[in-house]
């Protein structure tokens, strides 16, 4: 039933790349199991991986657009581990991932290393979904994190600077890895508006970015946070000049939140859309009143009417408060979806 969302981070996945070094600069791997992050997101990666009778597993690891780090050091035991990855909260559309299909617990509050258990609940952790990453070698592996764009490591910096600049609110460029004109212009205005050097190294400057990118979110736009055990996947519908607007999906896991609407609110009206998962079972939010359309895989729909014939569906949506100074925080919780018979 949520083969619909399966499209939602389809543009992201995990790439397994295999070496024993690297020219590039900003690849600082060394013997172990190295991650390499050619995305243009700031990215916090968890690691398994077998040990006596039960599966370890620690996180997180930050890795800076462009970088490479050393996920597990020393000496390998060739066979399947285990990688999640998730974006920076700095970063502007709700929270990216990296994962597969196997259940691990997991610490989502800070640096943690576990034997993971049947019961994460049991032991005030969630669960995670990983993708299994097979090591053929004992002294050095790498596994590269990328999206659509192909970018080398190089590429990679330059486009999460980029992107952090427009997370940060200065720049509306694209983002495509190459520092032109415009991106260095950027640059230039952000360092001499702030007091900061001219000379700023480049991972300096994504760690100040990445700083202000998160202050950012949390005083404007509207935020969406999962307060139930389960997941949750979430869309929302709102007016957009002189007519209507709905985008999905977020998926949501228990206890996390994300930002899906980046630009200060003005008091227009907001609804929301949310189904959860609880077993096999789904469960649909009550007080749903006001019909949009929605889409089997990520969507973004201008229009509430005449769904079907677009190959669309008609869901109905929940109206949200009014939103206050500037921003919106709904959080779904337990009570407000039905149970799974009605």
């Amino acid at each position: 039933m949520f083969s619909r969302a399966l499209g939602v981070f389809a543009g992201l996945f995990l790439l397994g790349l295999v070496g024993a070094g690297s020219a590039q600069a900003q690849d600082k791997s060394g013997q172990g199991w190295s991650i390499c992050n050619r995305t243009s997101f700031v990215i916090e990666t968890s690691v398994a991986r077998y040990e006596g009778q039960g599966v370890v597993v620690e996180g997180w690891k930050r890795l800076r657009p462009g970088s490479c780090e050393v996920a597990l050091a020393g000496s390998l035991r060739p066979g399947v581990h285990y990688l999640f990855a998730r974006s920076s909260t700095a970063h502007r559309g709700g929270r990216r991932i990296w994962g597969g299909d196997t259940p691990l617990c997991v610490d989502t509050t800070g640096s943690f290393s576990v034997e993971s258990p049947q019961d994460c609940a049991a032991m005030g952790l969630e669960s995670r979904d990983f993708r299994p990453v097979l090591i053929e070698n004992r002294d050095t592996w790498k596994t590269s994190l990328t999206e659509i764009e192909e970018y080398s490591l190089e590429q990679a910096g330059n486009a999460g600077i980029q992107r952090l600049l427009a997370d940060a609110g200065v720049f509306n460029g694209n983002i495509d890895g190459a520092i032109g004109r415009k991106t260095r212009a950027a640059i230039n205005d952000f360092l001499t508006n702030n007091d900061l050097d001219q000379e700023m190294s480049d991972p300096d400057l994504i760690d100040i970015l990445e700083q202000i990118a998160q202050d950012r979110g949390r005083n404007i736009g509207m935020t969406l946070c999962n307060r139930t055990r389960n997941r949750i996947w979430a869309s929302i519908a709102r007016r957009r000049g002189e007519g209507w607007e709905s985008r999905g999906w977020w998926q949501l896991e228990s206890g996390g939140c994300a930002r899906v609407i980046d630009e200060p609110l003005l008091t227009a009206e907001h609804f929301v859309y949310a189904e959860m998962e609880d077993g096999g079972q789904t469960r649909m939010l009550k007080d749903t009143t006001d019909p949009f359309c929605i889409g089997h895989m990520r969507f973004a729909i201008t229009g509430r009417k005449d769904c079907e014939a677009s190959a669309y569906e008609t869901a109905l949506f929940a109206a949200t408060p009014q939103p206050e100074n500037r921003r919106l925080l709904y959080e779904f919780f337990e009570r407000d979806f039905k149970e799974p018979d009605s």
